[in-house]
């Protein structure tokens, strides 16, 4: 069963949308921790705002950040910086295409 997938991939912007299943706000962390377990990623840092997660990851010595929006369900890997972790972004958007 595909957990997670790809509903958008931003590449100029340095963002990728994932698909998910619906989430409640407090449902979040088991779900980001289970996305980052099946990309072999793990939580630097972690910030919880009124209605949004932000967590700084590092991905194969990558730090990009995984953000979840609670009442637009929206969750998005995005780049640090303006042109920076395409390769990676690229990478990570191809698997999400094909479903994890």
């Amino acid at each position: 069963m595909v957990e997670f997938g790809l509903k958008e991939y931003l590449a100029q912007e340095g963002r990728l949308i994932v698909q998910t299943q619906a989430f409640e706000f407090d449902s979040f962390p088991a779900m980001g921790e289970r996305l980052l377990t099946l990309l072999s990623a793990k939580a630097v840092e972690k910030q919880q705002d009124a209605d949004l997660h932000s967590w700084l990851i590092d991905f194969e010595g990558c730090r990009l950040m995984l953000r979840a929006e609670h009442y637009s369900e929206c969750v998005w890997l995005e780049a640090l910086g303006e042109g920076q972790s395409k390769e990676e972004l690229d990478f990570i958007a191809g698997l999400l295409a094909r479903g994890i």
